[in-house]
């Protein structure tokens, strides 16, 4: 099946509309999971660091490739630099596990996954690393400025390793704080959006600023949820069982 509708980006490559999402996808079943996508048509696939899951996705990609159903540059993928590697020597190591896992050479498009810097955790001590120190432990931050981080990122891009450098869960204002001083600006700020969740003004000052916006979560963020980061109760109304959703539907 074709790829969807595409949209093109300040350098002039090309983003399809539609991808799917690969955050909760077990490694049991990631693999066959991006090869069956791949058969419905997905040419785009957002993996992270942490989601854990990289290497399998790689192994349903080169699943597809190898029985013909996409070409490698027909792909569109992202993933995304984890927390503790933020301090500048260490963007690279995080993209290299990247790659090695998914098995490219490249990545379509790179993203900052939080602006927020925690401790660095090696690659050999635990990968990857999660939110909290140990596993369980507390969060730990790192005093790393994002100035810093963005300069390792643009120098991914100005090799050919990024085809794209962006942005995630980002505020208007450290947005703002980025593009005063971004070399390569980004190409994309990807935050979650939702009925739930507008975002109005932070979608047109991305807009405005020549950023392209990607929302994740579009049915409502169950995932929280799911891992007890968000409490229930008479208030919690999962988006499907919305009445107005529901009449739409």
């Amino acid at each position: 099946m074709a790829a969807g509708p595409e949209i093109m980006l300040q350098n002039r490559l090309k983003m399809p509309t539609v991808g799917t999402g690969l955050w909760k996808v077990g490694k049991d079943m990631a693999a066959d999971h991006v090869y069956n996508a791949v058969k419905l048509g997905y040419h785009l696939f957002d993996s992270a660091t942490d989601y854990g899951n990289e290497r399998e996705v790689g192994m349903g990609l080169r699943h597809a490739m190898a029985d013909s159903l996409v070409k490698c540059e027909e792909l569109f993928i992202t993933s995304k630099l984890w927390n503790t590697f933020h301090a500048h020597e260490h963007v690279k190591e995080n993209f290299q596990c990247n790659i090695d896992d998914l098995g490219i050479d490249y990545i379509d498009l790179y993203l900052v996954h939080f602006p927020m810097a925690l401790k660095y955790v090696p690659q050999l001590e635990r990968y990857p690393p999660e939110w909290r120190d140990g596993g369980d432990g507390p969060v730990v931050p790192a005093k790393v400025l994002f100035h810093e981080t963005w300069e390792a990122m643009e120098a991914l891009y100005n090799d050919g390793l990024a085809k794209n450098i962006s942005i995630s869960n980002m505020s208007g204002t450290m947005l703002y704080d980025l593009l005063s001083y971004a070399k390569v600006c980004p190409a994309v700020l990807q935050v979650e959006l939702h009925p739930y969740l507008h975002c109005k003004q932070l979608i047109e000052l991305a807009q405005t600023e020549g950023l392209a916006v990607t929302a994740y979560s579009l049915m409502g963020n169950m995932g929280y949820h799911e891992i007890n980061m968000v409490l229930s109760g008479p208030h919690f109304m999962p988006l499907l069982k919305h009445d107005t959703i529901a009449d739409i539907a």
